[in-house]
């Protein structure tokens, strides 16, 4: 099992070569262009300990949301100490309890822009959290709004991937964004170009249309966070992950220190008062409402029993 339930095989993989998107289509054709396979234009990764049997298997899945393919290039950080790392956090949550803060989100106004300054913490390692904020796949990060429980507060529509060189990649997504406010709400479409680095463990996005925005691009960044350093390692100051490591006796958890950065401006018609006070209490409301769905799925999973990569306990 994955480090998430319902990713089918997400750690295990060592990825090595892109899954070509390919649907069969009602006519019973296969075609890599059409509408419907917008979603999966990856890339995606085959398990290279994966025999062509199973392959065969998985082909025969209609959606990529079920298969047990990976959406990240691994060779850029080290999946074993990854999951390793997922299972110190579930292992050690009972003995040493970590407590994440709820965001903090600097709201900033000037010139008809609304800056989002936000840092918070995550009980998980860098590249898990890094995935929560760039899988396309629409799992159960975020809460369900309104009846039906499969459509989440944020849902991936549609992926595409314009550009991969070494650890940067360039990806064109489609979202929705569902909302609700003082008894309205409502459902803004979002289409943006992120820039990824998966080495980096950092992305900029900017908008290519969003509903009601004029302006909507930003950044994020993921940084480790030794939080066992002073009860491990008896000491506070910088270390390397390695003398982390090795001071710790490899009993070290490793979190994450998350600093975003979101820019918004709403259309011309749109930025006046009271309108854009309006749109703009939506956005930061919103945006506070998304991380702390984080928050509270990465407490969740570190509250699960400990499982190792080949789905045993």
């Amino acid at each position: 099992m994955g480090i998430f339930p319902g990713f089918g095989g997400w750690i295990n993989l060592n990825i090595q070569q892109p899954l070509k998107a390919s649907k069969r289509s009602k006519n019973g054709k296969s075609s890599s262009d059409s509408e419907e396979d917008r979603y999966i234009q990856g890339p995606w990764y085959w398990n290279p300990a994966a025999s062509p049997k199973e392959k065969a298997k998985i082909m025969k899945i209609d959606h990529v949301r079920s298969m047990s393919v990976y959406p990240t290039d691994p060779k850029y950080y080290d999946l074993a100490e990854l999951w390793r790392q997922v299972r110190l956090w579930r292992s050690e949550n009972s003995k040493h309890p970590w407590y994440d803060a709820p965001a903090k989100v600097k709201v900033k106004t000037k010139k008809g822009l609304c800056h989002l300054y936000i840092h918070f913490t995550l009980g998980w390692p860098p590249q898990a959290v890094y995935e929560m904020f760039t899988n396309p796949r629409n799992l159960s990060f975020f809460q369900p709004m309104g009846k039906y429980l499969w459509r989440t507060r944020l849902d991936t529509l549609a992926t595409k991937v314009l550009k991969k060189d070494g650890p940067r990649q360039i990806t064109e997504v489609e979202k929705v964004l569902r909302w609700k406010l003082l008894g309205y709400n409502g459902a803004i479409p979002i289409h943006v170009i992120i820039d990824e680095n998966h080495q980096k463990v950092t992305a900029t996005y900017k908008k290519v249309k969003v509903k009601y925005m004029k302006v909507f691009e930003g950044s994020w960044k993921m940084e480790p966070l030794y939080v066992d350093q002073e009860r491990l390692c008896k000491s506070r100051s910088r270390i390397s992950e390695e003398e982390y490591k090795k001071c710790s006796g490899g009993k070290g958890r490793i979190g994450s220190k998350v600093t975003m950065e979101h820019t918004f401006q709403p259309s011309s018609l749109l930025n006046v008062p009271p309108v854009s006070w309006f749109i703009r209490g939506i956005a930061v409301k919103v945006t506070k409402a998304l991380l702390q769905d984080l928050r509270e799925y990465v407490i969740t999973m570190n509250k699960m029993k400990v499982l190792d990569p080949a789905g045993g306990k």
